[in-house]
């Protein structure tokens, strides 16, 4: 499955992955233009593989349709990355090209993995975030086409120019994690977003947990020094960072976008976040305990 606004390169490594699944079987391909399209491509899936062709924003919408017609549980899904950003696939360790992709979709064993879910009935794969990074995402929009990954580095330098944090109220399991002024709040089920910046590297997508990241570093000097940090992979030894896992993450408070999987939310006042362990499969390399 495809998404129809992919480009020419796009389409030539779709080809390439699709005469590769041919190889071992019947592939069809399947091109969706809306919202609307995917749920009724996927309505008539009928128990085959899904295989997605796309970045996490593609990924996210196939498995939030399917988990919303109550088929998730029961498809195999595999992906040949095509996305700016990619985090699932190298959280997952899906390789790049897309012939590798879809014969390790062909020789792969299904990785049941957990699922985060939001009370405003939206789904998370890999990761969200709510303050200066679904600020940096909604930057990047518009560099995207041309910068491609680069795009995101400099959506997060001019956020992190213009905001100055939020006034939130932090919860993990119902207890109070954090309450005060804060520059971005994670909520992880892989270890990166933006195209590879580790927010949580010790994040495991099918540990029945999810991972918060709590970040208090809003004067001038402290978020550039937390970005010195985040860059070299010590942020969560800060002072200012909180890193714990749990099941349910509540954050509430000052008006503050989300970003769920590259896809920026309008400014809400409260957004809680449940695990929902073992509640889709991929196709994947496979594991010493396969």
């Amino acid at each position: 499955m495809v998404n129809a606004a992919a480009g020419t390169t796009d389409r030539e490594q779709v080809a390439a992955a699709v005469a590769t699944l041919r190889t071992r079987g019947t592939a069809d391909l399947v091109t969706t233009e809306d919202l609307r399209a995917l749920d009724e491509a996927l309505e008539s899936l009928d128990g085959r593989t899904l295989v997605v062709a796309g970045g996490d924003g593609s990924v996210h919408a196939a498995v939030r349709s399917l988990w919303r017609a109550g088929t998730l549980h029961d498809t195999s899904l595999g992906l040949v990355p095509l996305g700016t950003g990619n985090d699932l696939a190298a959280g997952l360790q899906v390789p790049d090209d897309p012939v590798a992709a879809a014969s390790l979709i062909i020789d792969g064993a299904p990785r049941v993995l957990d699922l985060i879910t939001t009370d405003h009935d939206e789904v998370v794969v890999n990761a969200s975030h709510a303050g200066l990074g679904a600020s940096a995402a909604g930057e990047s929009d518009r560099f995207k086409e041309r910068l491609g990954p680069f795009a995101y580095p400099l959506g997060a330098l001019l956020a992190g120019v213009k905001e100055s944090g939020w006034d939130l109220q932090v919860s993990l399991d119902g207890d109070p994690i954090h309450e005060g002024s804060v520059l971005m709040v994670g909520v992880a089920n892989g270890p990166s977003i933006g195209g590879g910046t580790r927010l949580c590297p010790p994040a495991l997508p099918d540990d029945g947990r999810l991972d918060l990241i709590v970040v208090s570093a809003v004067t001038a000097a402290a978020r550039v020094a937390f970005g010195v940090a985040l860059r070299d992979g010590v942020h969560l030894d800060r002072e200012d960072v909180v890193h714990l896992r749990g099941r349910t993450a509540t954050i509430a408070g000052e008006a503050v976008p989300h970003d769920l999987d590259g896809e920026v939310t309008e400014e809400r006042t409260s957004c809680t976040y449940t695990v929902q362990a073992r509640a889709w499969r991929m196709l994947l390399a496979p594991t010493d305990g396969d």
